[in-house]
């Protein structure tokens, strides 16, 4: 195991160093950096959408393009990016992960086309969320808290205890290093 912090180029960047003294060829990454900010829109400051972004988004970009370099004198790999079923279709009270998914979603859809000419395939998984405790990242535990939306937040939580398990998750990710 390596230390990685995902929204820091620093820790990226010996992440990195210190991953290339352990291997000669990299095959695959896995982009599965990231967590889930909880509220209503209007409720939710910018600044954690801003952060919801640095992590799911910037991170991941931060990393592949860290990695890339090796993939490319390689001309091999594979890259599996873990989205979201959400960035697809946008549920309320999880406008900044939908649109931090979407991001992701959009910008490795380009990416593979630009690294087929490497032989390096670029691939996605978007599950449901996992069975977690969101309280944590939710704008309700920073204080703002809007009656108005009281229907769409007891919906919201009620949907949460639907997400998947880890084996679901586990048999998506190595079917697609098997077959991508």
């Amino acid at each position: 195991m390596l230390k990685l912090n995902t929204d820091s180029d620093e820790s990226v960047n010996a992440f990195v160093r210190e991953l290339y003294t352990r291997v000669d060829t990299l095959d695959v990454l896995v982009n599965n950096a990231g967590y889930m900010v909880t509220g209503v829109a209007e409720e939710t400051p910018v600044e954690m959408g801003r952060q919801q972004f640095e992590t799911n988004f910037w991170g991941t970009v931060r990393l592949t393009n860290a990695l890339l370099p090796r993939f490319r004198a390689q001309k091999n790999g594979k890259i599996i990016t873990v989205s979201s079923i959400v960035g697809l279709i946008g549920p309320p009270n999880l406008a900044y992960y939908t649109a931090s998914k979407h991001a992701v979603q959009g910008y490795f859809k380009s990416l593979r086309f630009e690294l087929e000419q490497f032989n390096i395939s670029v691939s996605m998984v978007e599950p449901t969320w996992f069975k977690t405790d969101l309280a944590h990242n939710s704008a309700l535990a920073h204080g703002n808290k809007i009656s108005d939306y009281e229907l769409y937040r007891k919906k919201a939580a009620a949907a949460t205890q639907k997400g998947i398990d880890e084996a679901e998750f586990e048999s998506a990710i190595l079917k697609s290093v098997k077959t991508a």
